[in-house]
């Protein structure tokens, strides 16, 4: 693998890592399967898991040639991508929660398949942050293959190890407790802005350059 895909990958997983956030969806799996079983509980998490690699593979996939389609240029995106993930990034670093994740209320007990479509699906493990990520990400591949191919390798990664921190969200969150989890939520946030301006910072000098280029 040359350097190139190396950092590729790299920024993806972090960016990917920081957006999904399986500790942050912790304490909602908690509230949403709050006396299920322990059968019932793991069927709502395996269906939420594989229904949002599902939704994170097909935006992956054609989100790309519907952006072409619709005339979105690379740069243009860049720039809305970065900005949508900056307003993801920001409630994190004041210890708030985002209004792209959040829920008005969770319900304590519904039916399976409607907790693990929603909340846990969208808008938490696949939610609109999530999405306009994968995007981002797709567009900076630019139908390269290897590079989409690493793309899906990251995901399936993300997931699969969504699924054990889920299942143990009891103990992790005793363990870890309100503070540690703010600190880490802060943590991420920090790094995901840092990323986003990155991006609007990469989205306007491409423009600037295809304006001036002969």
């Amino acid at each position: 693998m040359n350097e190139s895909l190396l950092q590729f990958g790299l920024t993806a997983f972090i960016m990917l890592i920081v957006v999904i956030n399986p500790l942050a969806v912790a304490p909602v799996f908690i509230a949403v399967t709050n006396g299920m079983d322990l059968i019932e509980r793991r069927s709502v998490l395996n269906r939420a898991v594989v229904a949002s690699f599902g939704v994170a593979l097909f935006f992956l996939i054609v989100g790309r040639l519907f952006l072409s389609f619709m005339g979105v240029t690379v740069h243009a995106f860049a720039i809305s991508g970065g900005i949508l993930l900056f307003t993801l990034a920001f409630p994190m670093l004041v210890g708030q929660r985002s209004v792209l994740r959040a829920t008005d209320r969770v319900e304590p007990r519904v039916t399976q398949e409607d907790v693990a479509i929603f909340p846990l699906t969208i808008p938490q493990l696949a939610g609109p942050g999530t999405i306009a990520t994968i995007l981002v990400l797709a567009t900076q591949a630019e139908g390269d293959w290897s590079r989409l191919g690493i793309l899906i390798g990251i995901l399936i990664g993300i997931y699969l190890m969504a699924w054990p921190t889920l299942y143990a969200a009891d103990r992790i969150v005793a363990r870890l407790g309100e503070s540690k989890m703010h600190v880490i939520t802060r943590m991420l946030g920090l790094v995901l802005a840092a990323l986003a301006v990155q991006y609007v910072l990469n989205g306007i000098a491409g423009f600037y350059s295809s304006l001036v280029a002969p």
